[in-house]
């Protein structure tokens, strides 16, 4: 049983990614208003009601690691070692991100994001999912004795550091300026009464 179990999730994850990796050279190739989920599906040879069972929506063909980074950040609060400080893993996340998406293979991918709003929007969508389950995450450990709202901002300053990182001459130096504020920031927080 286990090893037919094991069989349809590598099956499954393999169908997967052939969508995306399909879409996404479908995209890059005509522009992404001009291919439907149609033409990912036949071009992908399966049918549309599979393309819809893996992803939710044409949006998400482009970001088919969506899932993987929230749960990544997630990660990386819930599984630190004790007593490990928050920030430096967080930075590590954020700056593996970064050198993945400012990557000279990203650049086609980042210029047809930045063309189309409705990418935008998803991805800003998505920036919040992911500020929400890292803020949640944050406010679930009870190491960390911040606030809520504490949580929630942080949270939302290491998910930007992504996007302001990403944007800049220099990725790298970014996050480490942009975490040099936000560890200054944690500091500032203190431990707080839970009730």
């Amino acid at each position: 049983m286990t090893v037919q179990s094991g069989r349809r999730e590598r099956k499954k994850a393999a169908t997967r990614q052939k969508i995306a990796d399909t879409a996404l050279r479908l995209f890059l190739e005509r522009g992404y208003d001009a291919v439907g989920i149609r033409d990912v599906a036949a071009e992908a040879d399966v049918a549309v009601t599979t393309v819809f069972s893996h992803f939710a929506s044409k949006e998400a063909l482009v970001f088919e690691q969506d899932a993987d980074f929230e749960h990544r950040l997630a990660r990386a609060v819930t599984d630190r070692a004790p007593h490990e400080p928050l920030i430096p893993v967080l930075r590590r996340e954020i700056q593996a991100l970064v050198r993945h998406c400012t990557a000279d293979s990203a650049a086609p991918i980042w210029h047809m994001i930045d063309a189309s709003p409705a990418l935008r929007e998803y991805e800003e969508s998505m920036r919040l999912r992911h500020a929400e389950s890292l803020a949640t995450a944050l406010d679930d450990d009870p190491d960390l004795p911040q606030t809520t709202t504490a949580c929630r901002t942080i949270a939302r300053f290491v998910i930007d550091a992504y996007a302001l990182a990403r944007e800049a001459a220099d990725p790298e130096a970014a996050v480490d300026e942009i975490f040099q504020m936000i560890e200054a920031a944690w500091g500032v927080t203190g431990p707080s009464p839970r009730p």
